[in-house]
């Protein structure tokens, strides 16, 4: 989460901390146009990127609005009936790290009622932790089938009250009801569902609490059991009587220091959390192979999001590890319990430059349609965002500039992110949400604010991103500091919304209202005996409108957060669909028909037509 001005660069020399050697290097590409070196928090470094201000003199983070064009989403936080909860973590001039990095926000329908909630995780201040004011509380807003919510979390027993950051959901017992898992600072939380309306939490039965700073977490059944596995990243070891600032052991200047103004220190300078995977027992408790499995995080790294998925296509679910200005790690599941660390080998550690970045949100998706799971990050600001195309086999490549995304986001802080057909023509695209680290910003002629806009950019048919503007008074133009994204059909209209947790802020809702009118088909799976019963870690595929399109059942992902688990497709002009493939944890592949579209169906594994070697090499020809 650290810009590379931090590390003290002088005159273009950067003391790598992670290899122990002065690096000179150049970043970006010849498109970019412009020749940055390298540093040590893998953010573009020497001078800062030229300022950008509109016409009105506002940092372009903050505007360079449009007074018309397509409007995709409008804000009705305030009619949804959201806005008396609210975010709070920490002191406003954030001090501290801890302070910063805001919470994650999860889609559960938590009810079985057919209808996405929403949880949104909330921080806590060191006042509520001694005791001297209430602490925040998280909230569970239940989906009143007309637009509106309600926030039952007191009755539900979720409200959480420590110091909370991420947030996964799964049916992690396979009893048919979605659970909720916290990471906080502080022990973690496992709710489990009651199937009544509330939840109990069984962290400390389940050995899941850990205890210092846990950030991202994620559900997968790495060793094929029908058991949701969980893995939990790490991110910094905060030591309350021994608070990061200058002159503390390993803290100097040049970790509390962002362009020459102080700032809160860390994340480097600081000692790393560990990550951890939990294997499930299958008795409600979980044991600890992180080591033996080949995650732990030996080198300490800052690790935020993580999420288990399928990178290659062999049938096991993967772990992609998104880390704070190191590298980051991709762990190929070898099938036998442990992982192979190819974060080096697949393009996935650095960037295209081969340095670091602050990673914070992970997006994944299938943008070219090709059957290649595609991976997006959110970086810091004075930093473009890496979009990594993956060749096959597990092996990326860096295409943010050759795709047309890369200069325009450097600006930009990023956080949660997604792969999102909003308009339903069948073509992934991307959206962020933004805000920075250091209210500082604001007090500075630097183009960027602690307050950003979200950024979409629209699908060319998996050729060229091109940038949607932002047309004043809609969602596009909402300036907030945010951090957590989930993405979800809220309504069940068809088309996706978005969720966002603000930084000591109400959330928000942005409700899809592209004016396109394509077809869709959505997909509720149910797994059987021998996968997990809601089906995470499953592949499916949809063949319709000349396209086969591949969305895969996740929990985790975005920055710290958890999307609606229902695979969506966009049809485009299809009127019908050729085919649904679905690839089912348990190894086993089923063909099933859509009785139309623009509709929800579940799908149950068992139902469909069994497809044979045969025929799935025919149907990838």
């Amino acid at each position: 989460m650290l810009s590379a001005v931090r590390h003290g660069v002088v005159f273009g020399a950067v003391f790598c901390s992670l290899s122990g050697f002065f690096l000179f290097a150049q970043s970006g590409t010849a498109s970019a146009g412009v020749a940055q070196p390298a540093s040590a928090s893998g953010t573009a470094a020497d001078s800062p990127h030229p300022t950008q201000y509109d016409s009105h003199r506002r940092p372009i983070t903050a505007g360079g609005f449009v007074s018309s064009g397509p409007v995709v989403f409008e804000d009705i936080s305030d009619k949804a009936g959201i806005t008396h909860w609210v975010h709070k973590m920490g002191n406003p001039d954030k001090q501290f790290i801890i302070e910063s990095n805001g919470s994650g926000v999860g889609l559960i329908d938590y009810d079985n009622d057919g209808w996405l909630d929403i949880y949104f995780v909330n921080g806590s201040t060191f006042q509520a932790m001694d005791g001297k004011e209430p602490a925040p509380h998280a909230a569970l807003f239940h989906n009143n089938h007309d637009g509106t919510f309600t926030d039952v979390a007191a009755k539900a027993g979720v409200t959480n009250d420590r110091w909370g950051f991420g947030v996964a959901i799964a049916d992690y017992d396979n009893d048919g009801w979605p659970d909720i898992f916290v990471a906080n600072w502080g022990k973690n939380r496992l709710y489990h569902n009651n199937h009544d309306g509330t939840f109990t939490d069984m962290a400390e039965k389940a050995g899941v609490t850990l205890g210092n700073w846990s950030s991202g977490a994620t559900w997968g059944d790495y060793d094929g059991d029908g058991k949701l596995d969980l893995f939990v990243a790490g991110y910094v070891h905060f030591d309350r009587n021994h608070l990061p600032v200058v002159g503390q052991e390993g803290v100097s200047f040049a970790f509390c220091s962002f362009r020459g103004v102080a700032v809160n220190c860390g994340p480097h300078g600081l000692k790393g959390e560990p990550d951890h995977l939990f294997h499930n027992n299958g008795d409600g408790t979980f044991t600890d192979v992180s080591v033996k499995a080949g995650v732990a995080d030996a080198p300490g790294y800052y690790g935020l999001t993580s999420i288990f998925v399928d990178i290659n296509n062999d049938g096991k679910p993967d772990v992609v590890v998104g880390n704070d200005s190191t590298p980051n790690y991709l762990y190929i599941n070898k099938g036998d319990g442990t992982f192979e660390d190819v974060s080096y080998a697949s393009g996935y550690a650095l960037n295209e430059a081969g340095r670091e970045t602050a990673t914070m949100g992970i997006a994944v998706g299938d943008y070219e349609n090709n059957g290649q799971l595609d991976l997006y990050n959110t970086t810091f600001s004075d930093d473009y965002k890496p979009l990594y195309r993956n060749d096959g086999d597990a092996s990326f490549t860096d295409v943010s500039y050759q795709m047309g995304i890369a200069e325009i986001s450097v600006p930009f802080l990023g956080w949660g992110d997604a792969f999102i057909d909003y308009d339903n023509d069948g073509w992934k695209d991307i959206l962020s949400v933004n805000g920075h680290v250091y209210p500082q910003v604001d007090q500075h002629p630097w183009g960027t604010s602690w307050a950003e806009r979200p950024m979409l950019f629209h699908n060319m048919q998996g050729k060229k991103f091109e940038n949607v503007p932002a047309v004043e008074g809609t969602g596009l133009a909402l300036v907030i500091p945010a951090r957590g994204m989930a993405v979800g059909d809220l309504f069940n209209d068809g088309k996706l919304d978005v969720v966002i947790n603000v930084e000591d802020q109400h959330p928000v809702i942005l409700k899809n209202v592209s004016p396109d009118h394509h077809h869709w088909l959505e997909l509720k799976l149910e797994g059987g005996s021998k996968s997990p019963r809601d089906a995470v870690g499953a592949t499916v595929y949809v063949t319709a409108n000349n396209m086969r399109q591949r969305q895969d059942v996740m929990s985790g992902g975005s920055y710290i957060s958890s999307n609606d688990q229902r695979p969506h497709f966009g049809l485009g002009d299809a009127t019908s669909v050729d085919s649904i493939e679905v690839h089912w944890p348990s190894g086993k592949v089923e063909k099933f028909s859509a009785p139309g579209v623009d509709r929800i169906i579940t799908l149950k594994e068992g139902s469909g037509q069994e497809m044979t070697k045969t025929q799935l090499a025919a149907g990838m020809r």
